[in-house]
Order: C-alpha cells, then sequence, then structure tokens
C-alpha cells in the first residue's frame, strides 16, 4: 500500500492508497460496487448515472460526477458534520496477479483532514484486501 502525499494547487489536501488484490479486474469492481460497498462508502445504493446522488446510513452524502463500469467512479463527499465537500474516486486497474484498487480523495481541508483520511482509507483497503484473502 502506497500514499500519495501533499497539497495540490487545484485540488487541495489529497491524499491516495492502493491496494492490490488476486482477483480479476471484473470480478473486484463487481464486489466493490456490490457486496463490499458498505466497506468504502457505506450503507447505501450506489447510483450509477451522472448527476445522481446517494445518502449512507451514517449520513455522507454525495453526487456521482463519473461512473465507469470495470474502471472507475468518482463522485462527491461529504459527511453530515462537515461544512464542505470533497471528491472521493475509487478505481481498478489490471496488473500482474490481480488488480489495483486505487482511492483517491481531494479537496480535503487541511493537514489534519488529510491525516485523519489517510487513516481512514488506508484501514479500508485493509479490509478490502481482507475481504480477497483466501483464508479468511
Amino acid at each position: 500500500m502506497t500514499e500519495t502525499p501533499g497539497k495540490t494547487k487545484d485540488a487541495g489536501w489529497n491524499v491516495g492508497v492502493r491496494q492490490t488484490v488476486p482477483a480479476r479486474i471484473d470480478v473486484a469492481w463487481q464486489f466493490l460496487i456490490g457486496e463490499g460497498l458498505p466497506l468504502w462508502l457505506g450503507e447505501t445504493t450506489l447510483p450509477r448515472v451522472k448527476g445522481e446522488t446517494y445518502r449512507t446510513a451514517d449520513g455522507v452524502a454525495g453526487e456521482v460526477r463519473a461512473y465507469a463500469d470495470n474502471a472507475k467512479v468518482r463522485l462527491t463527499w461529504q459527511p453530515e458534520d462537515w461544512p464542505h465537500e470533497t471528491t472521493l474516486q475509487v478505481s481498478v486497474k489490471e496488473v500482474d496477479g490481480g488488480t489495483t484498487i486505487v482511492i483517491h480523495h481531494d479537496r480535503l481541508a487541511d493537514r489534519e483532514e488529510r491525516r485523519m483520511m489517510l487513516g481512514h482509507w488506508k484501514n479500508v483497503a485493509a479490509h478490502l484486501a481482507a475481504a480477497f484473502d483466501p483464508d479468511r
């Protein structure tokens, strides 16, 4: 798992994590948008059309900005206690031995929010890896 540090001119503070899982890209994608959705987004239904909105059981809300099967979903992401929205993208890339799941979160408010979300997304990546562990 690696992280993308820092702050960018256009997207503000951001964080990224990657996790490679031993599954074909279509299998990994179907897990992410189906059974595995609660692991990264929460209890909700993920719309697959740009402009549609979602709300999780724990109060995160947003709008789909882009969706491409077996590739990526980009959406706004805003917990109900945050005064600003952020942008979250989950994508998949085929690699030798499986699929790399990439989580990129930008438009974070500051260094502290980035630190908090880095911990959160590392935890999510670990749970995603565990879900694909044949020994679980």
